[in-house]
């Protein structure tokens, strides 16, 4: 079954009910990475993927994977590694460092998704103030952190990264902590991995996530930028 081709002129979606179950959740192509298109597709529960030569490809996969801030597992041994203090964590402080390193971690014989393309359409967003990123540091190295969208009270996570051992689950413990602060009530996680499970993530079914969506993106959330303001002695 052929999928919608998307005109840059246009910036509406199909609906996600007409997704393809092989590939899953594959919804459309073409359009382009606008600002406008790309808040548009959050709030519908569709992000991007795709790889250097490929159209942009549009995708709203089901079940889908899902982390809520109040039911975030943290290991004995992450808990640990916390309180440790050996990284030191920030928000918002080198958001193109951030998903250069994302970029670079998922380079391989295939390629990366994370396009110059790409890159170039979320600096937009955090320059809008919709995308966020999380810095894990040891000294001045920049060895860990996650980037993603913000709308209203839901947080969609892109891709995350780890110089140094568990230091990507350092930056999702973080955030997942900050947005239950602020009362953020999910995290979108695309789709299931052990790396999620073991933090407490769960599935849920394309119609309950658009669900949530619909409650969660219209309330108010946190505007930018973005910085911790919770005490991690207090936490972990």
């Amino acid at each position: 079954m052929p999928i919608p081709w998307l005109d840059s002129a246009d910036l509406e979606f199909p609906s996600v009910d007409i997704a393809l179950t092989d590939p899953d959740g594959l919804l459309a192509a073409g359009g382009d990475l606008s600002v406008e298109r790309l808040v548009l597709a959050y709030q519908n529960g569709i992000f991007p993927w795709y790889e250097e030569g490929q159209p942009i490809l549009w995708w709203s996969p089901d079940p889908r994977m899902v982390l809520k801030p109040e039911e975030l597992n943290i290991s004995k041994s992450l808990r640990k590694l916390l309180r440790r203090g050996r990284y030191r964590l920030t928000m918002d402080q080198d958001f193109s460092g951030v998903i250069q390193r994302c970029s670079q971690s998922r380079n391989d014989s295939t390629g990366t998704w994370i396009t110059n393309e790409m890159q170039t359409a979320y600096g937009e967003l955090h320059a809008a103030g919709f995308a966020h990123s999380v810095e894990v540091y040891n000294g001045e190295d920049l060895v860990g952190g996650l980037y993603g969208v913000a709308l209203g009270q839901a947080f969609f996570g892109e891709s995350m990264f780890s110089a140094e051992s568990n230091t990507s689950k350092l930056a999702l413990v973080y955030l997942a902590t900050q947005l239950k602060y602020w009362g953020y009530k999910v995290i979108d996680c695309q789709v299931s991995s052990d790396h999620l499970l073991s933090l407490g993530a769960g599935e849920v079914s394309r119609d309950q996530f658009t669900q949530l969506l619909l409650e969660l993106v219209p309330k108010a959330g946190k505007s930018g930028p973005w910085q911790f303001e919770f005490e991690p002695s207090d936490e972990f």
